[in-house]
């Protein structure tokens, strides 16, 4: 993925995609101070699933300032923000569907033996496990309660 990253950078240096340029470094940029996060704590460079956990941090916080800018009257800042969540979300596998994480969610379910909303963090832990980069968390959270058996 790391490859991935660089080979991006020179194909939108090459373009002249300022937009796609500027957000691949802020990748990189992201990717390096969380390695050497991760260096401080004795351990190497982080691994695939932590770059997709971070990709997605960086989309929800683009989101975050759609929402915003939107809210501030700042529509060209927006459609900013939209542009770079759209190049970071290229790295990311494709996202599952409904159908697909609710069986994900049910199979996760059985195999931690939820019994009920005492056991949500071991249930999304597990689905973090598997499926980082893959489902969105905050949806799939809400489902989780739903698919949770009350008690």
């Amino acid at each position: 993925m790391r490859e991935r990253f660089t080979t991006e950078m020179k194909a939108a240096m090459k373009a002249g995609d300022k937009r796609k340029l500027g957000t691949v470094r802020l990748i990189q940029a992201a990717l390096k101070d969380k390695d050497i996060e991760a260096r401080g704590l004795g351990k190497g460079p982080i691994s695939e699933e932590e770059i997709l956990g971070l990709l997605q941090k960086m989309i929800k916080q683009r989101q975050e300032s759609i929402t915003m800018y939107e809210q501030g009257g700042r529509p060209e800042l927006a459609q900013q923000e939209r542009e770079e969540a759209d190049v970071i979300a290229s790295f990311l596998p494709q996202q599952m569907d409904e159908a697909e994480t609710k069986a994900a969610i049910e199979a996760a379910i059985t195999e931690a033996g939820a019994a009920s909303m005492k056991d949500m963090g071991k249930v999304v832990g597990l689905l973090r496990g598997k499926y980082a980069g893959r489902m969105d968390f905050g949806r799939a959270s809400g489902l989780v309660k739903e698919l949770l058996p009350k008690g």
